[in-house]
């Protein structure tokens, strides 16, 4: 995965995030149903600065890993995945709103774990030994320096 560009800044922030339908509703059995809302998510995530790397739409859950720009939390992305997709989902198959009247498809809850292409113990050493290069480069470079003084 790349990492990704923005004003005076660098990041790769990637998400596993899942959710399920109220109930636990098997509402994605229908492959037309999950089709559409794949489609409808990616679409969601593209129009708030987000990319969907990988979604899998199960017959009562949604896997997703999602590239975010630092300016949304979790909890943000949790409530504009959820939020619009269902309410456009809605729109679009409104006999779903028969089984939710109140336009609510998904519980509250969510989950949610961050991964990158790099893995914690290496993440570990390269912040653990950033003191020691740099104290080990002023160092060399004072000892360098006192020649010419």
């Amino acid at each position: 995965m790349n990492l990704n560009s923005g004003a005076h800044i660098k990041y790769q922030l990637l998400y596993h995030v899942q959710w399920v339908p109220k109930y636990r509703y098997r509402i994605f059995q229908n492959e037309i149903y999950r089709y559409d809302y794949e489609t409808i998510v990616r679409i969601v995530a593209w129009n708030h600065g987000m990319e969907i790397v990988e979604i899998t739409v199960m017959p009562e859950h949604v896997h997703a890993i999602v590239s975010a720009p630092p300016t949304l939390s979790p909890s943000k992305i949790k409530q504009l995945l959820k939020g619009a997709s269902s309410y456009d989902f809605g729109n679009l198959h409104p006999e779903m709103k028969l089984r939710y009247p109140k336009g609510r498809m998904f519980s509250p809850g969510a989950f949610f774990r961050s991964v990158g292409d790099v893995d914690f113990e290496t993440t570990k050493n390269y912040v653990k030994n950033q003191s020691i290069d740099r104290y080990q480069r002023i160092d060399t470079m004072q000892t360098h320096l006192s020649k010419f003084f």
